[in-house]
């Protein structure tokens, strides 16, 4: 019976529409996770932000709840820094903040969600020149998550919301021509719901470079809420053989603590299911 991973989306403080449940302090939220039967959480945070990192490790050895991943977000959605700026100012802030992530990573023995920090080619231009730019800042950070032994997850987004890598064979080829062997594919169900052809064929394409996956369901409330096939899912990231975290990252219904039960209930009914199935 293979053992799924499953993680569940925490941050400090957050807007009621951001796709984020738990609410609070670290220390707070692993313990929340654990209580509803989670194995790790994911953080949203800043990067210079001031933690106690012997309480957070004694909480984590407390709970038996892992940090999957420290996420990046923040530094461009806060901070305006971008890893492909025209402006060099902008890249050197954005290169310092994400150095600041992956010791904040280390430190807490998780990896690193890069998403909206990519930063997107300007209207007009040709893409070469930026993405050119986007795997030198890569290379660099590749090799300073080595030495602190922390894995790079680049998030496949929708369209809608950036315009680069907006499915699963644009990365993988990215990662492929740059030779960026640190950095990994981060799926998310609900962007892939809006941009790949097949799920399966996109999580099959990743193969064992896909480092990380979010899962909501396709309006993006809890998985089971919708029309999304998850047993499918769960059928090709068994047949690729993936062992990382499967993070609920998807918005309120009710509050955060009742949407993440929801969740959890669900995930482990199915994936139960598929055992059976399989065996």
């Amino acid at each position: 019976m293979r053992n799924w991973k499953f993680g569940v989306s925490s941050t400090d403080e957050a807007p009621e529409s951001a796709p984020l449940l738990l609410k609070g302090n670290i220390v707070d939220n692993l313990q929340k996770a654990g209580e509803l039967g989670y194995d790790a959480i994911e953080v949203h945070t800043r990067e210079d932000i001031e933690l106690d990192y012997n309480e957070i490790l004694n909480r984590m050895k407390e709970t038996k709840v892992r940090i999957a991943q420290i996420v990046t977000g923040r530094l461009n959605t806060e901070a305006m820094c971008s890893l492909m700026d025209d402006r060099p100012y902008v890249t050197e802030a954005a290169m310092k903040g994400m150095y600041q992530y992956i010791d904040m990573a280390s430190a807490l023995e998780a990896d690193i969600v890069v998403g909206w920090v990519k930063g997107n080619v300007p209207v007009g231009k040709a893409p070469e020149k930026y993405l050119s730019r986007l795997a030198g800042n890569l290379h660099k950070l590749n090799d300073y998550g080595k030495k602190k032994n922390v894995k790079i997850n680049l998030e496949v987004i929708n369209h809608y919301e950036v315009n680069v890598f907006t499915k699963c064979e644009q990365l993988v080829d990215f990662l492929d021509k740059y030779k960026l062997d640190n950095c990994y594919v981060h799926l998310d169900t609900y962007h892939m719901n809006l941009e790949e052809d097949s799920f399966e064929k996109a999580i099959y394409i990743a193969g064992d470079k896909l480092g990380y996956f979010h899962i909501a369901d396709n309006q993006r409330w809890y998985p089971g809420s919708g029309q999304i096939d998850f047993s499918a899912i769960f059928q090709a990231l068994e047949k690729i053989n993936y062992g990382g975290y499967i993070t609920v990252e998807c918005f309120c219904h009710g509050d955060g603590v009742y949407t993440a039960r929801k969740a959890i209930e669900y995930l482990k009914r199915i994936t139960q299911n598929i055992t059976k199935i399989s065996s």
